[in-house]
């Protein structure tokens, strides 16, 4: 029988911070450009992070239906969260609760299109798409990395200041480059330690299309772009300078970094993915905290 532990096991519940901060970015972005509502943006976090849930239940639900879950080496930050194969939860139990936090996100969305209109619906139609086809078609097609980065990116940013009232927000527009290549890097390093479970399960992601030292190439460019983009955000002045302490967290890149630079043959080193999840967590919340200080203080 399951258990809420397995219930959690499935959703990768130590993962979930990523849709808050992503909210936060792009609600706090819309203040700074002049809109904000307290209640649409709890909302807005309560549907993305059913999303998410959605995304990494499928994603299980699949891997242990193509064999990779039984075949993969977990790490703390890939590999799946082992709860399937270890018999806590049925496929069947998976899959419809999937289904169900699906439609709860799907609720939220819909229901913000009839309140702000039909600017909302690409985003949520993208998002839709990264759900459903993500782990059994977006994945195989060498686009996984790339849905994911808007999916779980650049889109719930974009996103999140639309709902608040409708209005296009450029400060959001520029905070989701960065939210992009951080959600890009946070998938394709941890498909290093998966390579060949997802390789013999028919996966086509960018390691196994590209190789090792290819795809840590195009790592290190994604993470070296998140700090550039915020600095020109601040340069160009769409982001108001406090945004610069955004740039802090790249600092723990040169953990990972210092692995693509060495031998990426080897396998990602525990530190390197632990400090990949951390910087894409903290730039993102240190953002949404410079756009409400920035308000808060401008005269």
């Amino acid at each position: 029988m399951s258990t809420l532990g397995s219930f959690a096991g499935v959703a990768r519940a130590p993962f979930l911070l990523l849709p808050p901060t992503l909210v936060a970015s792009g609600a706090a972005a819309a203040a700074w450009d002049g809109s904000f509502s307290w209640p649409r943006t709890l909302l807005a976090t309560v549907g993305l992070v059913a999303l998410h849930m959605a995304v990494n239940i499928f994603n299980e639900w699949s891997d242990m239906r193509t064999g990779i879950d039984l075949q993969t080496e977990r790490t703390p930050f890939s590999g799946g969260s082992g709860t399937l194969p270890a018999g806590s939860m049925s496929t069947k139990t998976a899959f419809w609760f999937g289904v169900v936090c699906s439609v709860v996100g799907l609720v939220i969305g819909v229901w913000f299109v009839r309140q702000v209109g039909w600017a909302l619906v690409p985003i949520i139609a993208a998002g839709a798409v990264s759900v459903v086809a993500y782990t059994d078609v977006l994945a195989r097609i060498g686009v996984g990395e790339a849905a994911a980065g808007f999916g779980l990116g650049a889109g719930p940013v974009i996103g999140a200041a639309l709902v608040q009232n409708g209005d296009w927000s450029t400060a959001s527009a520029w905070a989701a480059v960065p939210a992009f290549c951080m959600t890009f890097n946070l998938l394709l390093l941890n498909e290093f330690p998966d390579e060949a479970a997802d390789r013999e399960g028919g996966r086509r992601n960018l390691v196994i299309l590209l190789g090792r030292k290819p795809a840590a190439w195009v790592y290190a460019a994604a993470g070296l772009l998140t700090p550039l983009a915020i600095v020109g955000g601040v340069v160009v002045g769409v982001l108001p300078l406090l945004c610069l302490v955004a740039l802090a967290p790249s600092l723990l890149l040169a953990i990972p970094l210092r692995w693509v630079f060495s031998d990426p043959s080897l396998p990602v080193p525990i530190p390197a993915l632990a400090a990949n999840v951390v910087w894409n967590l903290a730039t993102n919340a240190l953002l949404a905290v410079a756009f409400a200080i920035a308000v808060m203080t401008r005269s």
